[in-house]
């Protein structure tokens, strides 16, 4: 019998009841992402202010009981009556969902939070939340519960500074876990400072006995943005090429710095929105970077060194670039604001680069003499790459179907269904494919340790006989023709002995993943596998532990009365498994433990692969001296 489909079966969520009913398509996830991102709604809105040449410090502290303060001395939120609605401004901003000043061009020319959703979203995902305005010489105040007002907006005291504070206590009903990071907020905090130059912004952790505060002000923006991204690495010119300009009330402020890497380092904003996706803004800096440096190359003695005019890769190998713009009416494409649409912008940016670049080398020989070098270098390795690329098809480690030899492939073509295990050894490669479930579940067998990309260019990744069997079957390509699309798995397993030698392994493959299929960790499609360090036995009761912790506790538990009867066996590699252990501890996808790789932060992961896998020995030693307090147990 069909039911009945009626009016009375069209609920309409009113006020914020709709951001508590979804609230993932306001913050993007109930995760550690999403809490976040309720500190960046607040602070944003100070970060506005800032750009309205209103506010100048900006201040966080979390608290005790997850609690989080967001201070700035801008002009406060506005407190008196709306006109047509009849209650005060201050209530409306915390409480009803696109209302603000964001619409209106005269109170703030450019603006992140365009959608008017902010302090409101915030306020609806808390349990309780607090908003203090220090305007008029009073300071004006109201408290809510999970979105609703306790009572009207009162007076509670007289102030002579102004500005807002936002209280914030985060619903555990909602999230995951309520508990915000101290690090994870520094890095953002500190993208806005270089972002904003001239503007000061403190997070202060108070949960500690001894609190905690980092300080962020940099008065040379994104110039020393590059500098801070560059700073393990030799850099080709000393300082960082660096311009800003206005046109048709578009601003542009980019700076460049290319070091004797190989990799591309180039990071984007709009109104401080990490363009993670690009644009037309950031299509425009290609294009005219490329054109201005092919201009300068016909005039020099380079020109002679190659037959052809450099290519885009060409000139962006060892580049580090920082483009940030400010658009009054800025359209993102997707949900995530993650890539700009705006067309004229790309016109815009390309003018101003071409314009302030042939600036710079006329009046800097030197220097972009050194940058065309090289480019040209990189040009005969891309030509070198192209041969590698015709013979990695033609080797004869590749089968009929295009896959390598050491590939147990599994029978499911879905990829959305398949995952690969690469594994280390022949030893535990063969092991892994004894155990498991042939239907899902490909096995690659790799031998010794591969190549530290970190530290060479791409040909030699194409020619490397211990990752080209890696490139052939996850089938997705590198570099810049990767394509997600013809990935053949969608879990990526690095499954690696839990020893020293695995864990230098499984670096090494994340660096590898990291430089050349960035967005294959992005999307979340790799994940590390979690082998027991100790299998424990007593009578008839098997148990595993994967740390030193869990086999305490295991022991414990089986409140051992015969000592000579329990068993404990530490094991140093996945070859001392059977394929029915290892079936059951590691590739069970029901019982079996795995960790997936996330990037929260992008300039952050730049900074640890350079510290680790780079060249400069220094940094990693101070490195290492700043964490060995944090390792417990040290296999050596």
């Amino acid at each position: 019998m069909q039911e009945n489909y009626s009016a009375s079966n069209i609920q309409v969520l009113k006020g914020l009841e709709a951001v508590r009913k979804r609230p993932g398509m306001y913050i993007g996830s109930t995760g550690p992402e999403g809490l976040h991102h309720l500190v960046y709604e607040i602070v944003d809105n100070s970060i506005d202010e800032a750009l309205a040449g209103h506010c100048s410090q900006i201040s966080v502290y979390l608290e005790p009981g997850n609690e989080v303060v967001v201070r700035d001395n801008g002009r406060g939120i506005p407190v008196d009556m709306h006109p047509v609605e009849n209650v005060s401004a201050l209530e409306i901003v915390l409480t009803r969902l696109h209302a603000g000043g964001k619409f209106d061009k005269k109170s703030y020319k450019v603006s992140g939070g365009l959608h008017g959703v902010g302090v409101s979203v915030v306020n609806a995902l808390s349990v309780r939340c607090q908003a203090f305005v220090y305007k008029n010489g009073s300071i004006y105040h109201q408290s809510y519960c999970r979105g609703i007002p306790d009572k009207p907006v009162e007076i509670i005291g007289e102030s002579d500074i102004s500005g807002t504070e936002v209280r914030f206590i985060p619903d555990d009903e909602i999230f995951e876990s309520c508990t915000f990071s101290f690090d994870v907020l520094s890095q953002r905090l500190r993208e806005l400072a270089f972002l904003n130059k001239g503007i000061t912004i403190t997070i202060t952790d108070n949960r500690l006995p001894t609190p905690k505060e980092h300080q962020f002000t940099f008065e040379g923006g994104v110039k020393e943005f590059v500098q801070f991204l560059n700073k393990n690495k030799s850099t080709v010119h000393k300082e960082p090429i660096y311009f800003e300009a206005e046109r048709d009330d578009v601003m542009a402020e980019i700076a460049i710095e290319y070091n004797d890497g190989y990799n591309e380092t180039l990071f984007s904003f709009v109104n401080n929105i990490n363009t993670r996706e690009g644009g037309t803004h950031l299509v425009g800096f290609r294009s005219a970077l490329t054109r201005t440096l092919n201009d300068f190359l016909k005039k020099s003695k380079l020109s002679k060194k190659i037959d052809e005019n450099l290519s885009g890769d060409d000139v962006r190998e060892g580049l580090t670039a920082v483009v940030s713009v400010k658009v009054p009416n800025p359209q993102f494409e997707g949900q995530t604001k993650g890539k700009l649409g705006n067309s004229e912008v790309k016109g815009i940016v390309e003018s101003i680069t071409n314009e302030h670049l042939s600036y710079f080398c006329e009046e800097n020989p030197s220097v972009i003499n050194s940058i065309l070098e090289k480019a040209v270098v990189a040009a005969k390795a891309r030509a070198a790459a192209r041969k590698a690329r015709e013979l990695t098809r033609r080797k004869s480690f590749l089968d009929s179907t295009g896959l390598p030899g050491k590939l147990a492939d599994c029978s499911e073509k879905d990829p959305t269904k398949c995952e690969i295990f690469i594994v280390e050894g022949d030893s535990a490669g063969g092991s892994a494919k004894q155990g498991r479930d042939r239907s899902i579940q490909a096995i690659l067998a790799l031998w010794g340790k591969m190549l530290n990309v970190e530290k060479t260019r791409i040909e030699k990744v194409l020619s490397n006989d211990k990752l080209q069997p890696i490139i052939a079957s996850l089938g997705c390509n590198v570099g810049t023709n990767f394509s997600l699309e013809k990935l053949r798995y969608h879990k990526v397993i690095i499954m690696a002995d839990a020893d020293v030698d695995g864990s230098h392994i499984r670096t090494l493959l994340l660096t590898f993943f990291y430089r050349y299929m960035t967005e294959l960790i992005e999307k979340g499609h790799v994940y590390i596998a979690m082998p027991p360090l100790y299998k424990i036995s007593y009578n008839k009761r098997v148990e595993y532990a994967y740390n030193d912790i869990e086999r305490e506790r295991i022991i414990k538990d089986f409140d051992v009365l015969d000592k000579e009867k329990l068993n404990i066996q530490r094991y140093k590699g996945l070859g001392e498994m059977n394929p029915d252990q290892l079936w059951e501890t590691t590739m069970n996808p029901e019982t079996r433990n795995i960790m997936q790789v996330t990037m929260e932060d992008a300039v952050e992961a730049e900074t640890i692969f350079t510290t680790l896998m780079g060249e400069h020995v220094a940094p990693r030693r101070e490195f290492i001296e700043e964490n060995a307090l944090r390792v417990v147990n040290l296999d050596v």
